[in-house]
């Protein structure tokens, strides 16, 4: 039986008697956020423990893991905890409230953290060194290479160690977020007088495993860049008795809010970015063991309780592994390379690139990162308009983008050509701050038109519109995608982009950008579904429309891939279209808040979460109502921030081949046995084993592009 006409299984009690469906606003019916994005953070844990997953890329995993929890802490953990300091203490939608819900976040976390050091301890590290990869102690290292060790403490260390004592007149000294440091308690042994100090360990300067000579002159040996300092506190302290010593690690609240009211944009994300330096502590990290004086003076001075102590029984700051993920050779220890392929349609028969705008103009293309090469589709985009003679304005969002990334100057080029470049830069895309007004201040430095968008809203949307004069008028060249315009993403998040010069959309495109840069009210799009104005009544009208054909008797479905499905509404939408007997199936891979299985209310949903060696980031929205299937790609999840808060694009792909590839795409997501979880109704992620043969969505597609690579190089030889 084909999902299309899956049925609403029996949910009889054991009278015989259906029993009663919770309303659809109960709060057994949702997950809580915060807890499930913990679970996703545990499957990325799971993929740390896996024995079949290559080794470099189990280590690397523990530093996404430890990379995602840092995040978690500075911007949800911070956000609960402002809530209990205001005294909010009403239950969310899943009934837990946020003093509730930190104490359920700390004993998961808790648990993960003993799971991601024995796994290290256990697994990982012996595992390494039958490679020759060692992480050592001080203390098995002696000899020529103790000796050229401490040379190198003495010339490269030291120089840049500062300790810091508190004391009269001597505050204790400012903490700054995910900084490494360690505690020392040190005695004056004339006077007996003890202080508290902190010494920084400076892994921003200098790498956090320092390197040393393997005994037998065979692979690499480090030792810990923390431990070298702590056998050298007696210098920094001369004079001094070492009393005591422990490392610890601070995160600090991270987020921020723009006034509405802003005058300058621009000045007003500057002034917050100083004071995220100091945002308030939010949890504190120290070595297991750590003496109960130093814990108490490091928890007082933070302003912490005994509940945002971290114990962590191994190393802290697990995203340093990062320096041995990156370790050259050992291949047998990663994946097998991948080099992206350019799409078929952007190459003519003798592998000669085609002309993109004679191309689209054939018919709309679609290319899905990092399966396609980012460079000869989405960059070469940008860099034949550059060129082009017809071409009058370039248009670009960008949210996130990388230092070394080719879009920005060809905007710049635009300019010097003499066309009109415009860039949407979001300054409030978290993180990315800093580096979005540096671009910003050198595109409008070079005449190139930069807008910041709304204060109110985050501008998430992905999209480039290419204005072209053709005969005695002009056509508008449109790609919108699901990722960011960022090359080095490109090469590991998995997202879709559409090429297509369709009028409507084009139109819609054009709008958005004037909405965005000018001063009204956004218009009725054509096609495109846009937030904050219309994107979610967009989801749920399409919903209620599948609904209404099941009722009719057509075979429908529902297919939604995202990142993350929280919106109550939606989520409403989707158990109304359940209850109506509508097949229903997401692929999200981190946070839902939806409830599958539940009788008489989500039986007929399937939640399953793709993990992988590429980060799954393509949003689809696919309904099949009889002979009609709707798809639509786009930048946003369904959040209550992205379609409230955000301005988001999301199209429709209406070419027949295109959909037919983005629903294949879907097929393999739902058939993974490799890196797939399937969500349990009572909360529970279920990973799937792997049949014979197992199937990976991510390998069957490196292989089919591949292949079809191939093959287009086949066809222009002689």
């Amino acid at each position: 039986m084909s999902s299309l006409d899956r049925a609403a299984p029996s949910t009889l009690d054991e009278t015989g008697a259906a029993p009663s469906a919770p309303g659809l606003d109960s709060p057994e019916l949702y997950f809580n956020r915060e807890l499930s994005w913990t679970d996703f953070n545990d499957r990325v844990l799971q993929l740390a423990e896996d024995p079949t997953v290559p080794l470099m890329e189990r280590v690397k995993f523990c530093a996404i893991w430890t990379s995602n929890l840092d995040e978690f802490f500075m911007i949800r953990v911070a956000g609960l905890h402002d809530q209990v300091d205001a005294g909010l203490s009403d239950p969310k939608i899943d009934g837990r409230t946020p003093a509730e819900t930190l104490e359920a976040i700390r004993e998961k976390v808790r648990g993960h953290l003993a799971r991601v050091h024995g796994c290290l301890r256990r697994e990982l590290w012996p595992a390494l060194a039958e490679h020759d990869v060692r992480l050592v102690g001080l203390d098995q290292i002696t000899g020529p290479a103790r000796e050229k060790l401490e040379a190198r403490y003495r010339r490269e260390i030291y120089p840049v160690l500062t300790p810091l004592a508190v004391g009269l007149g001597r505050p204790f000294p400012y903490i700054s977020n995910l900084s490494l440091s360690l505690a020392v308690q040190v005695r004056d042994p004339h006077t007996g007088h003890e202080v508290f100090a902190r010494v920084k360990v400076p892994k921003e300067m200098l790498p956090r495993f320092v390197p040393v000579d393997a005994p037998d002159g065979k692979g690499h040996v480090f030792v810990a860049l923390e431990e070298i300092i702590a056998a050298h506190l007696q210098d920094l302290f001369p004079g001094m008795e070492i009393v005591d010593q422990g490392v610890f690690r601070v995160t600090r609240d991270a987020d921020f809010d723009v006034s509405d009211e802003a005058d300058d944009l621009l000045q007003a994300i500057e002034q917050e970015l100083r004071r995220r330096r100091f945002g308030e502590a939010v949890r504190l990290e120290v070595n297991t063991g750590i003496s109960p004086l130093l814990r108490e003076q490091l928890t007082g001075a933070l302003g912490l309780s005994e509940d945002q102590v971290y114990d962590v029984d191994g190393l802290l700051d697990l995203t340093d592994l990062w320096q041995i993920v990156k370790l050259p050779g050992m291949r047998e220890l990663r994946d097998r390379s991948w080099t992206p392929v350019t799409q078929p349609r952007l190459q003519d028969d003798d592998g000669e690139r085609v002309d993109m705008f004679a191309e689209i103009r054939r018919g709309d293309i679609l290319v899905h990162h990092p399966y396609d090469a980012f460079t000869t589709s989405v960059e070469r985009f940008v860099q034949q308009a550059v060129n082009d003679p017809d071409v009058l304005a370039i248009k670009q969002t960008v949210y996130r983008t990388s230092d070394d990334t080719p879009l920005i100057p060809a905007l710049i080029r635009a300019t010097e050509n003499g066309k009109q470049a415009v860039c949407l830069v979001e300054l409030k895309a978290r993180f990315d701050e800093r580096a979005n007004i540096i671009w910003a201040r050198e595109l409008e430095e070079a005449g190139v038109h930069v807008v910041y968008g709304h204060p109110a809203l985050k501008t998430h949307a992905k999209a480039i519109l290419i204005v072209r004069r053709e005969g005695d008028g002009v056509r508008h060249y449109v790609h919108v995608g699901t990722g960011n315009y960022h090359p080095n993403t490109a090469r590991l998040y998995t997202d879709f982009g559409l090429f297509t010069c369709d009028e409507n959309i084009g139109n819609d495109v054009a709008d958005m950008f004037n909405f965005l840069t000018g001063f009204a009210r956004p218009r009725r799009y054509r096609r495109s579904l846009v937030a904050p104005s219309g994107l979610r009544d967009g989801i749920i009208e399409r919903i209620e429309k599948t609904i209404a054909a099941h009722e009719d008797g057509k075979p429908t479905r529902i297919q939604m891939k995202m990142n993350s499905l929280v919106d109550p509404a939606c989520i409403r939408a989707l158990y109304q279209a359940s209850q109506a007997g509508v097949p229903i199936d997401i692929n999200t891979r981190g946070i839902c808040c939806l409830r599958p299985g539940v009788p008489g209310v989500s039986d007929t949903i399937r939640v399953i979460s793709v993990l992988g060696r590429f980060l799954e980031h393509s949003r689809i929205y696919a309904f099949h109502r009889g002979d009609e299937t709707e798809v639509l790609i786009g930048s946003a999840d369904l959040m209550q921030r992205n379609l409230d808060s955000r301005v988001e694009l999301v199209v429709p792909v209406q070419d027949d081949v295109l959909r037919s590839d983005i629903l294949d795409t879907m097929e393999r997501c739902l058939a993974d046995d490799t890196g797939a979880w399937e969500l349990q109704s009572d909360g529970t992620w279920a990973r799937r084993a792997a049949a014979a043969p197992p199937r990976s969505v991510q390998h069957e597609l490196m292989i089919g592009h591949a292949a079809r690579a191939q093959e287009g190089r086949a066809a222009g030889e002689p």
